[in-house]
């Protein structure tokens, strides 16, 4: 087995585990290896043993990657079916038309003009409905991504007039200063009231390496994990 492949499994049984200590099903948990900062060579990797849903959190690199993989695809290298990309970084509304051209969703949609920057960019035919959930700011730093809590149903109920858009859920990260319990349920409460509005926003995107075990067990559909599975993000010089 290789590095990659037994950092896979090891986290894959923790989930299990901690699934299991909650109460719940792992397979209702999706788990998204972040590849920030790693080559499209890794995403292959991957892909091989099996994972299909894959983050990013800057837009250069997303495009880049899949622009990179595709072009392997097209010559000697299989296709990656199934693969899904989420864009779980902070997002700039003029890079909105490539976010959308590469992800298949957007986490951390965290006000209106952004919401209508992803809408505009999917042009009149709105074939393609992109997934999106609202972002919530759990510190007292509104400078930190995300909407204030008692804004979220105010940005849920825009995006859901948005044609294009299909409104998932919520995602957010536990501040650093504050037990990942506590945090991961004020994001459940603000799940709760988001998914009163369309009961079928029910993805809780939450929990990375270090706390996956609490945002499962506040109900998290959608895990976040980078290095604990890539190995150490390569030096970028």
């Amino acid at each position: 087995m290789s590095d990659l492949a037994a950092r896979l499994s090891a986290i894959d049984s923790q989930i299990a585990d901690a699934a299991r200590t909650a109460g719940r099903d792992a397979a209702d948990i999706t788990r998204i290896v972040v590849t920030k900062f790693h080559p499209a060579s890794l995403v292959r990797e991957l892909h091989a043993l099996g994972v299909r849903d894959v983050g990013e959190n800057r837009q250069q690199e997303l495009e880049a990657k899949r622009a990179e993989l595709q072009s392997d695809s097209s010559q000697d290298e299989p296709a990656l079916e199934g693969l899904r990309w989420h864009f779980i970084g902070q997002a700039q509304t003029n890079k909105a038309a490539s976010i959308r051209r590469n992800a298949d969703a957007v986490h951390s949609v965290d006000r209106i003009k952004l919401a209508d920057s992803l809408h505009r960019a999917a042009g009149d035919a709105h074939q393609d409905v992109l997934d999106v959930l609202v972002q919530i700011n759990l510190t007292d730093d509104l400078g930190r991504g995300g909407v204030a809590p008692d804004d979220a149903q105010r940005l849920a109920e825009h995006i859901l007039a948005l044609p294009s858009l299909r409104l998932r859920g919520v995602m957010g990260v536990a501040p650093l200063d504050e037990a990942p319990a506590s945090a991961f349920a004020r994001l459940r409460g603000v799940a709760d009231g988001i998914r009163s509005l369309d009961a079928s926003a029910t993805w809780i995107s939450a929990g990375m390496t270090g706390d996956f075990a609490e945002a499962i067990a506040a109900g998290a559909t959608h895990l976040r994990i980078g290095s604990a599975i890539t190995g150490p993000r390569p030096d970028r010089g």
